[in-house]
């Protein structure tokens, strides 16, 4: 009797393996393309740096400049004599850290109610949210600026803190993360006694981890860019962030391109350090938060 046998041949199974490795190795280089591609204008900051201000303004930064010209006059300008710079840089380190904070625990407070809770209004509270993603800040800007000159509370940190503390987005992305945490985990807090902070802080808020962590990295972004709003209420030179004591260097009576230059790369150094801090938890908190609920 004769056995026909469906095993097909070794150069017919490892084709589709090589096939596979190809398709591996062209994205890798491809994504790698990109990565160098995004490098450049940093780059381009780096070696700006080396450079002098007014020549950089007029010819734009290039690589192929006389090198016999670099020096590092800027480094030293900039912590010999660039005024209120680390000033400015202070305040909008110590901003930030606040204002993210806050925000972190005030938007996963609002986010885990809507998640792990039941009660009226729910649905229609988070639709709000919803509603809030779509709306631009300028367009929220006037009439909150108007009810800030009315308190007179400009020129106050509390009041570029405190309108953004319950961000929508996270408020969003919190509660669909916490969605995918099994309720049966608060039901065992409750029995063993612990009250509902001490449910949060520590049985949910360590599952958490990658949320927080990839909202860390993308509201300490926001926060330390942001321009607009603390631009509206400070008034003062030395309560200035970096974002508008950086503006104040270009005037119509003079420019300081040189501590534009050096000041712009140097404020790159805090989000460097967050991201590499929590880079490991950054995907997995990005893609579960996009798949849970």
């Amino acid at each position: 009797m004769m056995y026909q046998t469906s095993a097909t041949p070794p150069a017919a199974r490892t084709r589709p393996r090589m096939s596979r490795r190809t398709a591996g190795m062209i994205q890798s280089g491809f994504l790698i393309l990109i990565a160098l591609v995004s490098l450049v204008p940093v780059l381009a900051i780096v070696f700006g740096t080396f450079q002098d201000g007014n020549d950089v303004i007029r010819n734009g930064i290039s690589f192929s400049t006389d090198w016999s010209t670099l020096s590092f006059d800027n480094y030293v300008m900039l912590f010999t004599d660039s005024g209120l710079y680390f000033q400015w840089f202070w305040n909008s380190l110590v901003l930030t850290v606040v204002q993210l904070v806050g925000t972190l625990l005030v938007s996963s407070f609002v986010a885990y109610g809507f998640a792990m809770y039941e009660f009226r209004g729910k649905s229609l509270g988070f639709i709000l949210v919803i509603i809030l993603m779509t709306i631009p800040f300028e367009m929220l800007m006037l009439p909150l600026y108007v009810q800030v000159n009315d308190m007179r509370a400009t020129d106050q940190y509390w009041i570029v803190v405190l309108p953004f503390l319950a961000q929508a987005v996270t408020i969003f992305f919190f509660r669909q993360y916490f969605l995918g945490i099994p309720k049966e985990i608060l039901e065992a807090g409750r029995m063993d006694g612990v009250s509902e902070f001490g449910i949060f802080f520590r049985l949910v808020a360590p599952i958490a981890k990658p949320a927080f962590a990839a909202m860390a990295i993308l509201n300490s972004m926001i926060i330390w860019n942001n321009f607009l709003w603390p631009l509206l209420v400070l008034r003062s030179p030395d309560k200035f962030i970096l974002p508008i004591g950086l503006n104040t260097l270009l005037t119509p009576y003079g420019n300081n391109y040189e501590l534009l230059i050096i000041g712009s790369f140097f404020s790159l150094i805090p989000l460097l350090i967050l991201f590499l801090a929590f880079q490991r938890f950054f995907v997995q908190g990005m893609t579960a938060g996009a798949v849970k609920g």
